[in-house]
């Protein structure tokens, strides 16, 4: 459990905050790309780390992330003009460019230069991956970005997307780092005796208690669970990661094949977006499988133009995430929601906007929750007190791996062994992606 004190450090993440300031350290997944499909266009409301901003692509392409309020008197630049390579306030036509410059001041005589003296924050703005990056933080050249292999330029069969989440940002992170709900929440309903034999969906319907192995690295913590793989020789272990500030990698799929991350960025202390981008991969489950992950997406709303808008699950708290109870007693489903992620949705929404850890009871399941709890912790008050670099600020190639699972015997060193797995842009030609099984 946390006390109050460290469960509030953590999940508070507004201007002044020590975790707020600890992300803004980093760039920030900010939109998709495609929110802004063209120049001159609509301008979009963006919460982000509890500050209200508003999003633009200018006349030239670039894009704005200036705040929501007018310097002048308040009103939402939301309502502007966007044209001629600027964002104009339609109250008395202050006019600014992506860099927060007031470039026209037309209620203002001729002869005043009281525009060179306005400048609201833009926090600056770079396109990678399909998505939009910002820098929130106080350098005034922003650090690298992290080196994600899953935004190069040349790769292809690339996919990015965005979901909300109506609760705070470190319960979704946390369920991501769970491994050991797969084989209830997702797959409880299925037997091993259905899924094709020796796939890592068989081992983990076979012992749904594995075990865990926790490493603090350079970018984060990895942890390696691991549990008997169908015989006495071997072990089946799944490898995911946790990387500063609020990245994981899921050991879904094969180690060495598996290429995707996923970003949990609070847009305020109660609501969060994921930011997922990845290559696209063919997990192949056996013939009639009824019980592995499909990857399928869940429909969403038709965004719309308030600070919640974006990316709303149409299965929701509202309706219950439209539980079918009659699937769930069939044994067709072991939570009676469609859906892998919708699934992980409910749950997480299910302990409020945001959870009193003192109320916790956490089991040996919970090793790698512990820990990345500790390391957030202790980078954030390092920041706040000592002015301490976070790790990955200014080394981008840490974030340079993969996570997945593999089978290995049950001597080897799983640190040493899966070394090459673990590495970006290498290519595994030789590996089966079929073995995963669905998970």
């Amino acid at each position: 459990m946390l006390s109050h004190e460290n469960n509030d450090l953590v999940t508070r993440v507004g201007p002044g905050t020590p975790m707020g300031g600890l992300m803004r350290e980093y760039w920030v997944p900010a939109l998709l790309s495609r929110e802004l499909p063209e120049p001159d266009g609509d301008p979009v409301r963006v919460l982000l780390l509890g500050e209200k901003l508003i999003a633009f692509r200018d006349t030239s392409g670039r894009i704005g992330l200036l705040p929501n309020n007018c310097p002048h008197r308040g009103a939402s630049l939301f309502f502007g003009r966007n044209e001629a390579d600027g964002l104009r306030c339609v109250y008395h036509g202050w006019k600014f460019d992506v860099t927060g410059a007031c470039i026209d001041m037309p209620s203002e005589p001729p002869e005043s230069d009281f525009k060179r003296k306005i400048k609201p924050r833009g926090y600056p703005c770079v396109e990678r991956g399909g998505i939009v990056w910002t820098y929130m933080g106080p350098r005034e050249e922003p650090p690298p970005l992290p080196d994600f292999e899953q935004l190069d330029d040349d790769v292809e069969n690339r996919e990015s997307f965005a979901s909300y989440r109506d609760c705070n940002w470190l319960q979704v992170l946390e369920g991501d780092l769970d491994t050991s709900h797969v084989g209830f929440l997702h797959t409880g309903h299925g037997s091993p005796d259905e899924v094709g034999e020796g796939t890592f969906l068989q081992f983990a319907l076979q012992d749904q208690a594995p075990r865990y192995k926790v490493l603090d690295t350079d970018f984060g913590t990895t942890y390696g669970a691991y549990r008997p793989a169908g015989n006495d020789d071997d072990y089946y272990w799944r490898i995911g990661h946790f990387l500063f500030p609020f990245y994981t990698m899921t050991p879904t799929g094969v180690l060495g094949l598996r290429v995707g991350v996923r970003a949990w960025v609070p847009m305020d202390d109660h609501h969060t977006l994921q930011f997922s981008v990845g290559i696209k991969r063919t997990y192949l489950a056996p013939p009639g499988q009824r019980v592995g992950i499909t990857g399928k997406l869940p429909p969403q709303k038709p965004n719309t133009s308030g600070w919640l808008g974006r990316f709303r699950l149409e299965q929701d708290a509202d309706n219950d995430y439209l539980i079918d109870r009659d699937a769930q007693r069939r044994g067709d489903s072991y939570t009676g929601i469609e859906y892998i992620s919708t699934q992980d949705v409910a749950v997480t929404e299910s302990m409020g906007a945001i959870y009193d850890r003192t109320q916790e009871r956490l089991g040996s399941s919970d090793m790698m929750i512990i820990r990345v709890r500790r390391r957030l912790i202790a980078a954030a008050k390092a920041l706040a007190e000592q002015g301490v670099t976070p790790p990955g600020v200014d080394d981008p190639e840490v974030y340079q791996q993969r996570s997945g699972g593999i089978v290995l015997p049950k001597d080897a060193d799983w640190v040493e062994r899966t070394s090459n797995l673990r590495r970006a842009r290498v290519e595994h030609p030789e590996l089966d992606p079929s073995v995963a099984g669905g998970i």
